[in-house]
């Protein structure tokens, strides 16, 4: 009598197992481990080439690319040839303190654009053969003598020239207004030529075009209308045109400017013309009265704003003047302060005083900007940019305020001053 004794589950499948034999003969086992080990052998050898690669080329590498970041930084200032660099690589090193001095350096240009008029209008003095700049303006003009109401139509610009960036060009226009041409006011600005009277003028109206996209001969079709009131002659009037590239970022760029005498003009028809493209330049629109007080011990600068005048064509019981004052000191912009909102009238009185701690000394170029804006009470708050000034001195030359306020230290020296527009 033979016991049939069960085994348990775990044993049954070990002994299964242990019955299974591989399918594949022993050289097809041997050709998979020797494929493999080959492999291994392969990449560990990749990866030590490449360690070696990395510990022997990288100074090299890193003093090309630091070399290539120095001449893309300073291209503005060498002559540029066909060909140079014309595949920059896409990562670079720079020195901390070259990026910290050029990042400065482009706020504080975009910050203070009267420096930039400034120089403009310096080069036009020493070149004063160069009276027009690259492109034209076309337009129309036409006064409709019985709804005393002048039409002004931007038609196109043309051959502006191509910068390195897509142009997106705009037409501003400002109708300006004096109530008398040639009459000189007390003590203009220092830029302004000898035996010259300036003139005060007065913006009526503002209008901009659309922006045209990527174009240097953009249509634009755009038509503005006002209606003048009786005691504003044609002959009084000037009509400001400026074409501008708008920058979402900073100040939009003047390209040219043109000037229409409407007086000079017979435009009870429709009229059009076609006018170079000229040297931007600004306008005398009032006078600021300004002190100036340098404290050496503390390194302080006061500046004072006592008066601003302006010409003004209508009173209006809302309207109010206020200022804001910016100071540059080597090539750090400080802290901008404002004065409080006065009611405007033909001479508004500020007579208020700011001080500003100067952060380096000596003082190698140091500015001052006062601009000037109008904003109304009763109304919903805007403002309006009147005008601007500046003051100060550069690395090479200084005004004769600066001058003065230095030979008086710790004295308030008080100057007038234009307000452009």
């Amino acid at each position: 009598m033979v016991l049939m004794i069960d085994q348990p589950a775990p044993v049954r499948l070990l002994s299964a197992a242990g019955d299974l034999r591989m399918p594949f003969p022993d050289l097809i086992k041997y050709c998979i481990l020797g494929i493999s080990i080959t492999l291994l052998l392969l990449a560990l050898g990749i990866l030590a080439w490449q360690a070696f690669r990395c510990c022997t080329q990288t100074p090299t590498t890193y003093t090309q690319q630091g070399t290539v970041s120095s001449n893309l930084l300073y291209s503005d200032m060498k002559p540029r040839t066909a060909g140079n660099y014309s595949e920059a690589p896409s990562t670079r090193m720079e020195d901390a303190s070259t990026e910290v001095h050029r990042l400065s350096r482009c706020l504080s240009q975009g910050s203070f654009p009267s420096s930039e008029s400034t120089e403009a209008e310096g080069d036009m003095g020493e070149q004063d053969n160069v009276k027009k700049v690259d492109g034209s303006l076309r337009f129309s003009v036409y006064y409709d003598q019985l709804q005393s109401q002048l039409v002004v139509t931007v038609l196109q610009v043309e051959g502006l020239m191509e910068q390195k960036h897509r142009l997106q060009p705009f037409v501003k226009l400002s109708l300006m207004w004096s109530d008398s041409v040639g009459v000189e006011v007390e003590d203009s600005t220092d830029d302004e030529a000898e035996g010259m009277a300036p003139v005060l003028w007065t913006v009526l109206q503002e209008w901009r075009t659309r922006i045209v996209k990527g174009s240097c001969s953009p249509l634009f079709g755009d038509q503005f209308s006002c209606i003048l009131q009786e005691h504003k002659e044609l002959r009084h009037l000037n009509l400001r045109m400026e074409v501008r590239d708008f920058d979402k970022f900073s100040r939009n760029t003047v390209l040219g400017q043109v000037r229409v005498p409407l007086g000079q003009l017979k435009i009870s028809y429709p009229l059009e013309l076609q006018e170079d493209l000229q040297i931007p330049q600004k306008d005398l629109v009032g006078e600021v009265l300004l002190s100036l007080k340098f404290l050496p011990t503390s390194q302080r600068i006061e500046v004072g704003l006592l008066k601003v005048k302006t010409a003004i064509t209508e009173m209006c019981s809302d309207a109010a003047l206020y200022a804001r004052i910016s100071v540059q000191c080597n090539q750090c912009k400080l802290r901008y302060q404002k004065t409080s909102v006065v009611a405007r009238c033909l001479v508004t009185v500020f007579n208020e005083v700011f001080m500003f701690s100067l952060p380096d000394f000596p003082l190698q170029q140091c500015k001052i900007v006062v601009s000037v804006f109008e904003t109304r009470t009763t109304k919903k708050p805007t403002k309006h940019l009147i005008g601007q000034l500046a003051v100060g001195k550069e690395k090479s030359s200084e005004d004769k305020h600066w001058s003065l306020m230095m030979s008086s230290v710790r004295q308030p020296v008080a100057k007038w001053h234009g307000l452009l527009n």
